[in-house]
Order: structure tokens, then C-alpha cells, then sequence
């Protein structure tokens, strides 16, 4: 009988963390899940600390300091900081300290602004990333270029996936620092409660972005872990694009908002538009996205309304 790989996952407690463990374990595998709490991944010692501590086989690096649009406006040099320093000094203590694998988990923020669509992992390198995640796009694809280095100079076994905008049960409802389904979703339910006319929403309703339910996130990332053999980015997404217009008016249709939506285009649109070229997840991992977006939305406006109604719950959390 084989030995259990000692599997350890950052940012577990995260949204996709929940359910990246959940998979792991649906696989026989027993992951060693932290968070902020546990260990500060800035801090160099912090990070020795828990490496050391778990003597991991597997690194899956999803920790991240994230948020919409209003949070990397408001944020961007605590997101570029955090995201370069955990990611940077992770992999290198897992190097040094005899780590077999490494898995980052990327995010398509990391791709020019003007990417040709769909997106393509050869074009990473073409541009600059869209201004207003600049700074933790950037963050975030040091990894890719980590990973690529220590495999050449050291041989040490890192792998990529780029990942695009996630959504489903367990998202950040946060007014303050969530993206945009779960923001859209709360502010229609609340406008239905106060039986509000309007719902304002930002930008012009002209982007266009790709959306994926968490649960096939996950099962990807699980895939990733085992069957990548090298460092190039893999792009994992929906094969799908919709404009922010009509993301908006079907989930004010399934949350049974029936008032008028309101655009304030002097708000940034971000990105002009995101849909990613996933034929090396189908060709290296064997996984396409198996839920469908109107499904996936609904059992998010569901899990949603069954936290809210909760006594003393904090929606997210």
C-alpha cells in the first residue's frame, strides 16, 4: 500500500481552497489546508515555519489577495506586495527545504489588455495588463516566470495554471472587495427586499468577461497537481464569453429584480474582454467545465439567499 502524499494547500479557508481541498479528499487524499491565520506567507520565517512543520510532497499555491475592480484601485500596492512576496518566498523554501511539486495557480489578469480573443498562453507577453490589476496581475505572473527559471537552474518540478473569473457557493459577498456575480446578486436581492426600482452597476456594460463555477475550478486544479509535466501556463476556463449588459440582466431575471438597471459609465469598464483558449486543459488535462452558467448562478443566488436568512451568518465567510 503506498504512503499518502503529504499535500499541503494555501489560502484553504479561501473560496476556491474550500473546494480544491473538497476534491482532494474525494480523491483519498488527506491535504494539509492553511490560511492568514495559521502562517503569514510575506514573512519569510513564517514561511520556512510552515514548510517545515509539514514537510510537504505537493505544494498547491492558491493563496492571494484578491478583489474587484474597486479593491485594486483602492489597493494596489498592498496586492502587488502580498501576492509577489507569498508567492516568491514559497517557492523558494519549497525548493530549498526538498519539495517534489509545485503547483501556482495564476489568474488571466496577468494578460495584456489587448489580447487577442480568445486568449491564448502564448500571448502572456505581448503587453500590459489592463491599469486597474496591473499591479496584482503582474504579482501573480512572477510565478510563472519562478517556475520557469528553478525548473532550468534547479530542476525543481513547478507547474502553472492561469485561472479565470470564478464564481458558485462560497464567494466573496463583500460590498467592499467582491467580484462582480456575487456583487450584482446582492445588490438585486436587496433591491428586491426594499423594493427598489433601480440597481446601479459600473461601467458600460460593454466588457466582456468568461466565468467559472468553482466546483470545475477545483476539479481542474486537482487534475493540474498530477498530470502537468512542465512549466508552461495552462489556462483554465469556461469556453464561453458574455458582456457585463447581459451578465447583469440574467441575474436580476433569476433573483426576480424586475426594476431598471442602471449604468454609470463613468466608472472603468476594466478589461475590454476576457475569453481564454482552453485547448491545453482539454489536450493536458482531459478537463472541460462541466457546469452550465445559468446552473451555476442559480445554485449561487441559492446558497446566497440560504446564508442570508441564516441566523448570525456573514455571507462569504
Amino acid at each position: 500500500m503506498s504512503v499518502p502524499r503529504r499535500i499541503l494547500v494555501t489560502g484553504a479557508t479561501g473560496f476556491l481552497g474550500r473546494h480544491v481541498t473538497a476534491a482532494l479528499e474525494r480523491r483519498g487524499e488527506k491535504p494539509t489546508g492553511i490560511g492568514s491565520r495559521d502562517y503569514d506567507l510575506t514573512r519569510e520565517e513564517q514561511v520556512i515555519r510552515a514548510l517545515t512543520e509539514i514537510r510537504p510532497d505537493l505544494v498547491i499555491h492558491l493563496a492571494a489577495e484578491v478583489g474587484g475592480i474597486g479593491a485594486n484601485r483602492r489597493h494596489p500596492g498592498s496586492f502587488f506586495y502580498r501576492n509577489l512576496m507569498m508567492g516568491s518566498l514559497l517557492m523558494e523554501h519549497a525548493r530549498r527545504l526538498g519539495v517534489g511539486r509545485f503547483l501556482s495557480v495564476g489568474t488571466i489578469c496577468s494578460y495584456p489588455k489587448f489580447t487577442p480573443v480568445p486568449f491564448r498562453e502564448d500571448d502572456l507577453w505581448n503587453g500590459y495588463p489592463e491599469e486597474t490589476n496591473a499591479p496584482y496581475g503582474l504579482a501573480k505572473k512572477m510565478q510563472l516566470v519562478q517556475s520557469d527559471a528553478y525548473r532550468r537552474e534547479y530542476g525543481f518540478d513547478a507547474v502553472n495554471v492561469m485561472m479565470v473569473n470564478l464564481y458558485g457557493p462560497g464567494d466573496n459577498f463583500d460590498p467592499e472587495s467582491s467580484h462582480v456575480i456575487p456583487a450584482l446578486i446582492r445588490k438585486c436581492l436587496e433591491a428586491v427586499d426594499a423594493g427598489a426600482s433601480e440597481v446601479p452597476v459600473w461601467g458600460t456594460g460593454r466588457a466582456t468577461r468568461e466565468f467559472l463555477y468553482v466546483e470545475d475550478a477545483a476539479e481542474a486544479v486537482a487534475l493540474a497537481a498530477d498530470k502537468l509535466t512542465d512549466s508552461e501556463p495552462v489556462n483554465i476556463g469556461s469556453n464561453m464569453e458574455i458582456t457585463i449588459r447581459e451578465l447583469a440582466e440574467t441575474i436580476a431575471e433569476l433573483t426576480g429584480f424586475r426594476g431598471r438597471l442602471v449604468w454609470d459609465a463613468s466608472q472603468p469598464d476594466g478589461q475590454p474582454r476576457r475569453s481564454l483558449d482552453v485547448t491545453r486543459a482539454r489536450e493536458r488535462l482531459g478537463w472541460s467545465a462541466q457546469v452550465p452558467f445559468r446552473e451555476g448562478l442559480r445554485r449561487t443566488i441559492a446558497w446566497y439567499q440560504t446564508r442570508r436568512a441564516a441566523p448570525s451568518a456573514t455571507p462569504g465567510a
